[in-house]
């Protein structure tokens, strides 16, 4: 009687604390038919919203509904057949009709035979949980689909973008043209492309908008418009006004003061560009080009060694006021004119040191002995070697050709 007495506090206690837990608590005797619940705490009936009395002898699954899981429940029969532990999340319903996610645990009670006698339940209403995950997997999907959206965008941008590039070199017999073209993992700032501008002279131009992306590709692509074969649309070309509907070919050093007056510096986007823009005439075999922040076209004569091109000029849209001048090359047969972004000089190996004008050179003149085409394939598999991947931090672009008997 005694060790009764002094056990009542106790147990008492632990009455209350099963009583003030915020959890809901039952216990199912696991010996009787449909396993009615014996025991339900007070954290039950606030979590239901059926008071204890209501609940004593009847089975748990009273709180299912219409959106309660199949595969759940039949994990939960499963467990409690089997007489062992389980955790299941149940969409359950309280009193009022109203929906809640249970995080339902069971653990069975053994006597000392083993025997599983009851089972106990704590069930934790996890809705709050429940609806931020499912929140967050909708917010996943969503941006995954609309970087889906982004990638479709983008890889169609960068074909419009890779169209504008030249898709045939000029039939000439004084020349053989030849370029390779290696974009970054965005869409591409570089952009050249050479046409003819009368029966005898021959335009090309390579440029190098800053940074990488939509507005740099957005500006590159304008730049090729504007930097079009066609008269009256084409700073390439400049009306006679003593013969309207007659237009003349642009002296270099004027189309790139032009550029310079059209593509100012915008403080929004802090973008410009370099550029080498040059007419190679057929019967004189001469290159007249100008240079704004762009390194000089490369000269590769056949008998001797080439030197470092400098840069000329400062990049379009810097200095409102910059002056630039013309420079003429005067080619012999068999000698290489190259032009060249300086994604192929800058690009870095491991240790950080950059590709350089010295090796592209190196390159190039080592492959002199091949046709034009693969004297420029092997320099940028040279430059892949040396940066030790196939895709590059920047566009790398060349374009180049050869004066021939």
């Amino acid at each position: 009687m005694r060790r009764r007495e002094e056990a009542a506090p106790e147990l008492e206690l632990k009455d209350r604390a099963l009583d003030e837990t915020a959890e809901g608590i039952t216990i199912a005797d696991a010996l009787l038919p449909d396993m009615p619940l014996i025991y339900a705490n007070r954290g039950f009936e606030r979590l239901t919203g059926y008071a204890v009395e209501e609940v004593l002898g009847r089975n748990c699954r009273f709180l299912q509904g219409p959106g309660t899981d199949p595969a759940a429940l039949n994990k939960l029969r499963s467990a409690i057949r089997e007489r062992r532990e389980c955790t299941v999340l149940l969409l359950n319903y309280r009193k009022d009709g109203s929906a809640f996610w249970n995080r339902l645990a069971i653990t069975p009670v053994h006597d000392p035979s083993g025997r599983v006698t009851h089972f106990i339940g704590v069930q934790s209403d996890v809705t709050e949980q429940k609806l931020a995950e499912e929140a967050l997997q909708a917010a996943k999907r969503d941006l995954e689909a609309a970087n889906q959206r982004m990638s479709w965008d983008l890889q169609a941008a960068a074909t419009v973008q890779q169209a504008l590039l030249p898709q045939a070199a000029p039939g000439v017999k004084e020349a053989r043209f030849a370029w390779v073209f290696r974009p970054c993992t965005e869409l591409a700032g570089d952009m050249f492309n050479l046409f003819f501008l009368s029966d005898q002279e021959i335009g090309l131009y390579i440029l190098d908008v800053s940074g990488h992306g939509v507005a740099a590709a957005l500006l590159s692509v304008t730049l090729s418009h504007v930097l079009s074969p066609f008269p009256g649309q084409s700073i390439l070309f400049t009306p006679k006004p003593s013969r309207p509907g007659k237009y003349s070919i642009t002296p270099p050093a004027e189309v790139v003061r032009r550029l310079n007056r059209q593509f100012r510096l915008d403080p929004r986007t802090a973008q410009y560009f370099t550029i080498v823009y040059g007419v190679f005439h057929r019967g004189t075999r001469e290159f007249r080009y100008c240079s704004a922040g762009h390194m000089d076209p490369l000269v590769l004569p056949p008998a001797r060694k080439p030197a470092a091109p400098p840069v000329r000029g400062a990049p379009i849209g810097l200095l409102p006021e910059a002056d630039y001048q013309e420079q003429t090359i005067r080619l012999s047969s068999g000698d290489r004119l190259v032009l060249f972004t300086d994604g192929v000089v800058e690009t870095e190996n491991r240790q950080g040191e950059e590709f350089g004008a010295r090796r592209l050179m190196n390159a190039l003149q080592g492959a002199s002995h091949c046709a034009l085409e693969e004297a420029l394939a092997r320099a940028m598999s040279s430059l892949e070697e040396w940066c030790g991947c196939t895709g590059f931090p920047d566009d790398a672009s060349i374009l180049a050709f050869q004066v021939l008997d």
